[in-house]
This record gives structure tokens, C-alpha cells and sequence, in this order.
């Protein structure tokens, strides 16, 4: 299928949207009618530099409050509409967008808004154009696909067609089943719009305005609804019309990057024609890798140490140690150069065990993330990897681990350490700009599933957190970003980073931590107080979490996490250590606010 996308969806003057959109691999553009305003060329001029990049207009848009209304203001319309088509004309593109009206002039009658778009429908036709009609979600009387339907077909003009936008549909799911799209008659579909979104309680049209994201990163069910028109003989481009305002502001290359790949998993998703390579079954996170100065290797080295972790490798040719505990493995990498203040640490890779690393690259390939050059030795393992929106890379690895023999041995054993087994979760928090876009990689590129949403106001504004994993929870990611992030005032830890440890039996590790002497995260003795309150815990028990400074959530099924953290390391690492009972599946975002504030009064008291 081709695909398409609105103008209005990037960032910039139209020259920057029209390189970006091309550059990224789409067919055509809807023409949003502001950017050609305010363009510098006359629309031919337009058509000839869409024609150099290998790009068709598919729609001109939009036509405002045209419909069911008096004369007067129907041969004034019509008299706008004559000046329109002389402008698509000349830019080449043979289809204009109708939005249903929300003019107080109109009035709600069926029959002379079909009357007045057959009208419409003739004078396009005249100049071989149609007419695409759209309901918008808040059109003054025809608010829903049916309604636009209906009034198509009563006018009965084989220019008229429907425009039907996923957003404007699935926003209003109680009012116009989706079912019956795929019964429209064949034909008389002429133009599709997808957005998605998450799903609000607010006005539809500020969610609208705002809040559009792009296929698979947000709660519309699209390939369900793309299905029903592909059903019905849509022919034409899939098309994204998104208004965001975040979008809006960002880089328009990087967005269109990101629009693409959107496109490419949803037509995956809708199983006609060519497929992805499957996401392959993933075993776990190999190594967690962290980029580190003279003083934030050395900070990082002394705290896993104290986490019972042992030194067990050097690389063959490069600054970078091996740290190891049971299936946690650590990498400190002293030859990553990443624009940071001295001292500080970062996160610049995460490895997947992935049990095909071939088809997992091919994968990320076909969905524009494609393999990093990266140089190895003589002897070393050729690791692939490819770059996270973040920058963080992430490698694909086989089982068995063959990425170790890159290390000589230390001769230190792991030893049982404090009891940690495995990672649990890697948890990143995403620039402002970049959020959503990480999120439809991670699910993309590595066949990750959403698990939940959550926002929580924290010591230093909103948060939101979305919680990612694998079917078989062997690779879980949490994402987390500040909402909004203005002026001088903001003392918390610029994106701070962490890894997630599990453990059998938190209590026994928070002993085995406290003999090695290693630093726990201190809670306040209030949040115990609460905590007996909310979940009527045993006193004993509250003691012990009290006393091992361990943090406690239940879910409603009655499963149980447990937490304890470390302070921040490198200026802004920190380590966790869970236990889950009972099928326990969240983040403890919960507790996220006390961690937060703990880190903060911990800075404050501790040079």
C-alpha cells in the first residue's frame, strides 16, 4: 500500500516537511492548506518540488463549513470553492477534504446538506476533482462516519466520496459502531486519515488539537479499524494526519523516521501482503552496559561490589570490565564517549538474548532502526546492534553467551553474591520529545507488549510511566518521563537510569547487603505508617520492610512487589532489588514518588 502524510503532522516550513517526508520513504502528503500559505512558492511551483522528491499530493485540505447552508452563503462558499480548485489545479492533486460543518449558519438538515454537496460534488467534477467528506468528531450536526454516509448516499454523486479518519471514528465509538464500514459500497471511499491516541476524558476537540500520536502508540484499536476499510475496497494510501503539538516542535526528519516505522508495523499488524520478519522469542538481557569516566567507574565499581557483584572479566582490547551475579551481568565501559559532565555515568547499551539475532536485525532493519557500524578485533564476537531513540544501543545476542569469551578472566568467582539471579527490568527515562517515539520502538523492534500507563505526581512535577515486556516477562522495560519541565527549578536527577535485580527473598539480600556494608536507600519512617494503614499488614512485617528499608505494593489479585534501592551512583545510576509473589506484573509506580524524594533528601544530607 502506499503511504502518505499530512503536512501538518512535522515540524517546520513546508520545504523541511516535504525533505523529511521524502527522505523517510513516503509516497505523498496530504497538502495541510496553512503550509502552502505561507510557502515562499506558487503552487505549481509546489507541485514541481514534490515531483523532485518523488512525491505525490493526495489531498488538498481542508474545506471548511460548506454544507446545509441559506443561498447566500452557499454561493459564497461555492465562489471559495471555484478559487480552491484553480489552486489544486495548478499543485497537481485531484482530491480535496470536506470537514463536516461546525458553523452556527448551518442547519440540521440531511437533505439540503446532500442537495448542497452534490452541488459541490458537480463544480468538482467539472475540473476532474472530488470531493472526500468528512464527519468531525465535533461537526455542528454530522459528528459521525454513519451520518456522513448517509448523506453520501443520498446525494448520489459519483465525485462525493467519504474521508474517514480513525480518530474522529474511534473517539466516538459508542456513537457509530465500526462494524458497518466494511458494508459501505465499494468505490465511495476516497480517503483514509489514521491517527491514534491515548485514551482521555477531556473535550474531543482539544484531544484532537493535542493529543494524536501515531499508529501503535496510543489505545485505538487501528488495525481492526483499517481491516474494516481495506474491507470495504479501499484502494488508496494509508495516510497519518496527526496534530500534536510535541510533533510540531521536534525534528521533522527524526519525526518522519518515526511516522514511518508506525506505518510499516501497523500494515505488519493487519497480515495482508508482506510481512515483518517475526519478532524472534527473547531469553533475557544478556549485559547492561554503562559508559563511565575515571570517577563514575569507580563509583559504580565500588557499588557493585557492595551488591556482591564480582569483577570476572577485562576486554581483550578495550577499557571495559565485566561484572557478574548469577544471570546480572554489568559492563562498565571506559571507551564510550557520550557528551556528559565528569563523574557521570550513563546508560549506552542493553544487550537482548535474542534466539534468532539475525532475523531480530532484520527486523529492526525493516522498521528503520538499521545496524550501527561498530568496529571489533581479531577473536571478538560481532556483536550487531542498532540505536534506540535515546541513543542507548541495543545488541541482539545468541544464547550461550559466546559475547563472554571477549573478556580474559579475572579469575574472581561470581560467587552467590547477595542472592540477586537475574534482571528483572531496565527502567530509562526518555527526553521530553522522544517519549512516545521510544515506546513504538521498543514494542516494534523488539516484539515488546504494553503493559500498563500510569502518571504520578512526583516531588518535581507530573510523571508518566509505561511498563513494556515480552509474553514470557523475561525482558521488561519501564519508560518514564517528566511531563512538563520549565525554568531554573529542577534539583531531581536529569534523566536518571537504573537496573532492576530480582531476588527470591528480599529479606535474606538486605541482610546479606547489610553485612557487606553496602548502602540501602533509606524510606521514611511515615511511608511504614501508611503503609500499615492502607494494606493492614502485619506489625512484624511492616518492621521488617521498616527496618530493611524495603517498599511494598499489592495489586488487585493480591499480588505483592517488593523494592529496595540504592543511592545514585555516577551522578545518576541507581539500583533496585525485587521480589514478586503472586503473578505481581506492575512497576511499583506507586512508590516511585518516595524513592524519588529519598534520592533527593539523600543528596541533600550525604556530600
Amino acid at each position: 500500500m502506499r503511504r502518505s502524510i499530512a503536512t501538518v503532522c512535522l515540524s517546520g516550513t513546508l520545504d523541511d516537511k516535504l525533505a523529511a517526508a521524502a527522505s523517510a520513504g513516503f509516497d505523498g502528503i496530504e497538502l495541510f492548506e496553512n503550509d502552502l500559505v505561507v510557502a515562499p512558492w506558487s503552487p505549481a511551483e509546489v507541485r514541481d518540488r514534490c515531483a523532485d522528491l518523488g512525491l505525490s499530493i493526495d489531498l488538498y485540505q481542508p474545506f471548511r463549513d460548506f454544507e446545509a447552508v441559506p443561498p447566500e452563503l452557499l454561493d459564497a462558499n461555492l465562489t471559495r470553492a471555484g478559487h480552491k480548485f484553480d489552486v489544486m489545479a495548478e499543485l497537481g492533486v485531484d482530491t480535496v477534504l470536506v470537514c463536516s460543518s461546525v458553523s452556527d449558519a448551518a442547519v440540521d438538515d440531511d437533505e439540503l446538506a446532500a442537495e448542497q454537496l452534490r452541488l459541490l460534488a458537480e463544480r468538482a467534477s467539472d475540473h476532474g476533482m472530488r470531493i472526500a467528506y468528512e464527519a468531525l468528531a465535533w461537526g455542528r450536526h454530522v459528528s459521525t462516519w454513519e451520518h456522513s454516509w448517509r448523506i453520501v448516499r443520498q446525494a448520489d454523486h459519483p465525485a462525493l466520496g467519504l474521508c474517514l479518519d480513525s480518530f474522529h471514528i474511534l473517539s466516538r465509538l459508542g456513537d457509530a459502531p465500526v462494524e458497518g464500514i466494511a458494508d459501505i459500497t465499494p468505490g465511495r471511499i476516497f480517503f483514509l486519515q489514521l491517527a491514534d491516541a491515548p485514551r482521555m476524558r477531556m473535550d474531543v476537540l482539544q484531544w484532537s488539537r493535542h493529543h494524536r500520536l501515531f499508529p501503535g502508540q496510543g489505545s485505538f484499536d487501528l488495525p481492526g479499524f483499517v481491516n474494516l476499510v481495506l474491507d470495504a475496497g479501499y484502494t488508496g494510501p494509508l495516510s497519518l494526519e496527526v496534530f500534536n503539538d510535541v510533533f510540531r516542535q521536534a525534528d521533522p526528519d527524526r519525526t518522519a523516521v518515526d511516522a514511518m516505522r508506525s506505518l510499516v508495523a501497523l500494515e505488519d499488524q493487519l497480515g495482508r501482503g508482506q510481512r515483518l520478519p517475526a519478532a524472534p522469542e527473547l531469553a533475557g538481557y544478556a549485559f547492561t552496559e554503562f559508559g563511565v569516566d575515571g570517577p563514575a567507574g569507580s563509583s559504580l565499581g565500588k557499588a557493585l561490589s557492595g551488591l556482591g557483584f564480582a569483577l570476572v572479566g577485562q576486554h581483550r582490547s578495550k577499557p571495559v570490565q565485566l561484572w557478574e551475579q548469577g544471570d546480572c551481568r554489568i559492563v562498565l565501559n571506559s571507551a564510550v564517549t557520550r557528551p556528559q559532565e565528569t563523574g557521570t555515568a550513563a546508560m549506552s547499551a542493553v544487550a537482548v538474548t535474542s534466539a534468532d539475532p539475525k532475523r531480530s536485525v532484520e527486523r529492526a532493519d525493516a522498521l528503520l532502526a538499521p545496524a550501527l557500524p561498530r568496529e571489533h578485533g581479531p577473536r571478538e564476537v560481532d556483536l550487531t546492534a542498532v540505536a534506540a531513540p535515546d541513543g542507548t544501543s541495543v545488541f541482539f545476542t545468541s544464547r550461550g553467551d559466546a559475547w563472554r569469551a571477549d573478556f580474559l578472566s579475572t579469575g574472581d568467582d561470581a560467587g552467590a553474591g547477595v542472592g540477586l539471579l537475574a534482571v528483572d527490568h531496565i527502567g530509562l527515562t526518555q527526553p521530553f520529545d522522544h517519549f512516545d517515539e521510544a515506546g513504538l520502538f521498543y514494542r516494534g523492534v523488539l516484539g515488546l507488549n504494553r503493559l500498563t500507563t500510569e502518571e504520578y505526581a512526583a516531588p518535581f512535577g507530573l510523571m508518566r510511566s509505561c511498563a513494556y515486556a515480552d509474553a514470557g516477562r523475561r525482558v521488561r522495560l519501564g519508560s518514564t518521563v517528566a511531563l512538563l519541565r520549565r525554568g531554573e527549578w529542577a534539583p531531581a536527577v536529569a534523566e536518571p537510569q537504573h537496573v532492576a535485580f530480582t531476588t527470591l527473598d528480599i529479606v535474606a539480600t538486605a541482610a546479606a547487603l547489610a553485612d557487606r556494608g553496602a548502602e540501602v536507600l533509606p524510606v521514611p519512617d511515615n511511608y511504614y505508617a501508611d503503609l500499615r494503614a492502607r494494606f493492614a499488614l502485619p506489625d512484624d512485617v511492616v518492621e521488617a520492610l521498616r527496618r530493611n528499608g524495603i517498599l511494598y505494593d499489592r495489586d488487585a489479585s493480591g499480588g505483592e512487589l517488593f523494592q529496595l534501592y540504592t543511592p545514585i551512583y555516577g551522578g545518576r545510576v541507581f539500583f533496585e532489588v525485587v521480589q514478586r509473589r503472586g503473578g505481581y506484573d506492575g512497576f511499583g509506580d506507586v512508590n516511585a514518588p518516595v524513592r524519588m524524594a529519598a534520592h533527593r533528601h539523600r543528596r541533600l544530607t550525604v556530600s
